[in-house]
């Protein structure tokens, strides 16, 4: 039996680590944000992914399943205003560009790890004969659903979905927006190979910081909550998971607080 929360308690914790972060006393913030996770354990608001944005304890392999399932459950009728729209979000579309410039496709099976509202698939429908997409959140699945873009859908973790899967490979894996969720790379890595054909093409963004910022870390927590990963780190989880990098290209990512966040667009294929 999982502990029930208490919702007034965990608000007020909550609330209280926001308003001491905003204010730059992080000592105190890191100390409320730990009473939220001592009444949270499951993390539904993140705290330690912001006690890690701020430079303290230790950095979280990944972002907890209860805080991105919150996240996205919470904005999917408004994710594609405020991504596309607002932030200026159009990685599905460089992944589209980049595939027609390379001369590749079109593919008989694609996976969409993190498929969301269904971006990325309805950037590369016409291309693919069967669809599968998967996300964390039920609510962004449900508008995925609408869209009647993917043959199949399913509601899972994305780590947990590749090592359980046992269906047909597929020729082409897309993770657009994952990484950003993810610290450790090697078991998405891995988990990708185990499902793709011999030749398969892995295609993903990420997000980086500055080399000085980075400070010879494979990956942080950047200010905005996200993990920025290293370019060389991702070429090296690479070439150890068997895969052949066909390219690698400099993006911005989406906008951020009227700033570009840089980044990465991987191509890479399965030796």
């Amino acid at each position: 039996m999982k502990k029930k929360i208490d919702e007034d308690a965990l608000a007020e914790a909550y609330n209280r680590a926001l308003a001491l972060e905003k204010s730059g006393d992080i000592d105190a913030a890191v100390a409320a944000y730990t009473d939220v996770l001592a009444i949270d354990p499951e993390d539904h608001g993140g705290a330690a992914v912001r006690i890690a944005s701020m430079g303290r304890g230790e950095t979280p392999a990944r972002a907890p399943d209860a805080y991105v399932e919150t996240l996205f459950d919470q904005h999917a009728e408004v994710f594609e205003d405020v991504l596309v729209e607002q932030l200026g979000y159009h990685v599905p579309m460089l992944v589209r560009q980049r595939l027609q410039a390379l001369g590749l496709g079109p593919f008989k099976r694609l996976l969409d790890l993190g498929c969301g509202t269904g971006l990325t698939g309805g950037a590369l429908r016409d291309i693919v004969a069967d669809m599968t997409g998967i996300d964390l959140s039920e609510n962004m699945v449900e508008v995925a659903h609408e869209k009647d873009i993917y043959e199949t859908l399913y509601v899972a973790e994305v780590e947990d979905f590749l090592e359980d899967n046992d269906d047909e490979a597929f020729d082409i894996i897309t993770a657009t927006d994952v990484l950003p969720y993810l610290g450790a790379l090697e078991p998405l890595f891995f988990g990708t190979a185990e499902n793709l054909q011999p030749g398969g093409l892995f295609i993903f963004s990420s997000e980086t910081l500055p080399e000085a910022t980075m400070a010879g870390r494979p990956y942080m927590v950047g200010p905005h909550q996200r993990f920025a990963h290293s370019e060389s780190y991702v070429r090296e989880r690479l070439t150890a998971t068997g895969f052949e990098l066909v390219e690698i290209t400099d993006i911005n990512v989406r906008m951020q607080d009227g700033e570009p966040t840089p980044g990465h667009l991987v191509i890479a294929r399965l030796a």
